[in-house]
């Protein structure tokens, strides 16, 4: 599932550190950057278990799916409506969670 925290250039990011954009007001450590087709994927795959979706200022829109017992995927969607996706373990998501719930640029979907 992971594309080993290249970027879409082919560049892995200084570091190797790959981080969600600035705007969403959390990180997780252990991120890795999936490409669009595989991150489509696996969320529209019927066994996703939808955990939530969030939506913030200026168009932002996060959603996160849990794809196995330990593993998460994490959906960005960009103002201009470019998706990004991150595969996440489940525990270090649900540890970062309440900051984003918490944010108050940022609100849960119904």
């Amino acid at each position: 599932m992971s594309t080993r925290g290249q970027t879409e250039g082919g560049r892995q990011p200084e570091g190797g550190q790959v981080s969600l954009p600035e705007a969403v007001p959390f990180s997780v450590p252990g991120l890795t950057r999936l490409s669009w087709d595989l991150g489509t994927r696996v969320v529209d795959d019927e066994a996703a278990e939808p955990i939530g979706e969030w939506a913030g200022t200026g168009r932002w829109r996060l959603s996160a799916v849990r794809v196995t017992e330990h593993t998460a995927v994490v959906r960005v969607r960009t103002p201009v409506g470019r998706e990004r996706f991150y595969g996440a373990a489940m525990a270090d998501l649900q540890s970062a969670l309440p900051e984003l719930e918490s944010a108050p640029q940022w609100h849960r979907r119904e």
